[in-house]
């Protein structure tokens, strides 16, 4: 059914073999130009005409949403064709207790057409228009609606115009650095479909296990019946534990895949939020909430910060970061996340490039920063928007 859905959209199998498979776009190239001289863009430039295959350094970020409706088939085969060695899905789950693709539970309203559909009436906060200066207001969860039901939908570029006053409005909100000329069909996917999707691109998997939008146990579904779902459907597939990075912000998750399930547990991914915890300072090691040490005894071998929690500025030049520094002392492999997710740099980068803003004033930082975190971080792999930066790097770096 998939590879069918695949021929339909026009999209072709198999996914990377020659550079022109990667260049599914110029961003790579672009990024390259804009660099000062440096050796660094001397040997960037001199690997234009290799011959580039895919590289488990480079992970699928949702797919490519930089300009594919993200956590769908469209997406996720872009993602490949891009050399992207790692692919991801993000689960939830529906009404029915079935495990599907979605950044978030509760996110359906912005990266679907639901408000635009029957379905909208279901939606545990309707659709409400911006009036008098305030905000339009919905929120669309997939514990609202079965599988059926969700299979009906089309995804979309994930955005909002929260000032629009019709749900028309409200749903064109794409940043003009995105696109929605690719996104008229978006096929969405069950998490069990996505792992037959991956397994016949060629690529690993790296599922996230999402924090639920309502409480748990949901109807007799406890947080451990979720988090044994995930593995048990890699598991039906036959999908060995050694192509599989499970996912979660939640450590508790963590931990129970590394005693439930040992063999995934090896290489269970867990996403540090600590940035969310106020007082938290990347170079200060009084801050950290966790004892990196402590963590890795309890069976925890990957740990994923965003990118900004791993590096510092020093003397104008990027440098590893003091967490980076901890977590390695501990034997702890990292994994960040998410290149090109901020649009253009000129002005700092926003979130994702906050502790270095003084050094970020143009896109030629996404080489830069990369490379960084490649050589002087150590990070095992990235996740990114346009996977082809990436593999890019990665093929003429040897990654």
């Amino acid at each position: 059914m998939l590879r069918s859905l695949i021929l339909a959209a026009g999209l072709a199998l198999p996914v990377i073999a020659t550079a022109a498979d990667v260049e599914l776009g110029p961003r790579p190239y672009f990024l390259i130009d804009r660099m000062a001289d440096s050796p660094l863009k001397t040997k960037l430039q001199s690997c234009a005409s290799m011959e580039f295959t895919k590289s488990d350094f480079s992970i699928g970020h949702r797919g490519a949403p930089l300009l594919f409706p993200e956590h769908t088939v469209e997406s996720n085969v872009a993602a490949a064709r891009m050399g992207a060695g790692i692919l991801e899905c993000d689960v939830t789950f529906t009404k029915d207790k079935k495990l599907v693709c979605r950044h978030a539970q509760n996110d359906l309203h912005t990266t679907t057409n639901i408000l635009a559909t029957d379905l909208a009436s279901k939606c545990i906060t309707p659709f409400e228009g911006a009036k008098n200066g305030e905000a339009a207001k919905a929120e669309c969860r997939t514990s609202d609606i079965t599988l059926a039901e969700y299979q009906t939908l089309n995804g979309k570029m994930d955005a909002a115009n929260k000032m629009g006053e019709t749900v028309a409005e409200y749903m064109d909100g794409t940043a003009n650095w995105r696109t929605d000329l690719y996104a008229t069909t978006g096929t969405l996917m069950t998490h069990a479909e996505s792992i037959q999707l991956f397994k016949d691109l060629g690529a690993k998997f790296t599922p996230e296990l999402k924090s639920p939008s309502v409480e748990m146990p949901f109807d007799g579904y406890s947080q451990e019946d979720y988090a044994q779902a995930l593995i048990d459907e890699y598991k039906a597939a036959g999908i060995p534990a050694s192509d599989v990075w499970a996912q979660s912000f939640n450590l508790d998750d963590v931990l129970y895949w590394i005693k439930a399930e040992p063999e995934f547990g090896k290489q269970a991914v867990f996403l540090d939020a600590s940035y969310n915890i106020e007082g938290f300072n990347p170079n200060d090691a009084s801050t950290f909430p966790y004892d990196f040490a402590e963590l890795h005894a309890k069976g925890v071998n990957y740990i994923a910060p965003p990118m900004w929690m791993l590096v510092a500025v020093e003397d104008g030049k990027i440098v590893p970061s003091a967490y980076t520094i901890e977590a390695k002392a501990a034997g702890l492999k990292l994994i960040t996340w998410t290149l090109e997710r901020s649009g253009p740099l000129a002005n700092g980068g926003g979130w994702y490039f906050q502790t270095i803003k003084e050094v970020t004033n143009n896109d030629a930082m996404y080489m830069e920063l990369l490379d960084v975190l490649a050589q002087e971080v150590g990070i095992e792999g990235i996740f990114s928007d346009w996977p082809a930066t990436v593999t890019y790097y990665a093929n003429c770096m040897g990654k």
